[in-house]
């Protein structure tokens, strides 16, 4: 697998202000790939993490909608942490990197848009396997 952090950035989603209250939405344009699948995560109990895989071919970028959490991504050699807190910013992870979301706050919602539909021989579950194929 191909891969490094700085491939990893932080998106600005369109933001309408509005004094009734902000909308912010996404469209296909605004993303580094076709957007096939959303999902969300919420109600994660204090001190769990999600995740804990990497993506042979699958991209996402996730948002924080509601709420913080920390992305922390891993290139088999390094590793990044992402704070996100804001609903108009989408982090953007590429395939061949693993990932996985802590410290989530009361109330916290993580919505994912993915680049591929589910398919669970996409996933390296793995974090030794994953760095053997790293180096």
């Amino acid at each position: 697998m191909d891969s490094t952090l700085e491939r990893v950035e932080v998106i600005d989603l369109p933001k309408v202000k509005d004094e009734r209250g902000n909308l912010t939405f996404v469209e296909n344009g605004d993303l580094p790939f076709e957007m096939k699948r959303v999902y969300w995560i919420y109600d994660v109990p204090g001190g769990q993490e999600r995740g804990g895989h990497a993506f042979k071919r699958q991209q996402e970028v996730i948002v924080a909608l509601s709420g913080s959490f920390s992305v922390k991504v891993n290139d088999g050699k390094q590793n990044a942490t992402y704070n996100l807190n804001r609903s108009y910013y989408g982090l953007y992870v590429p395939n061949g990197l693993w990932r996985h979301m802590e410290d989530f706050s009361t109330n916290a919602v993580a919505f994912v848009i993915a680049s591929t539909c589910y398919d669970e021989d996409d996933y390296v579950r793995d974090f030794n396997l994953f760095k053997e194929k790293a180096e």
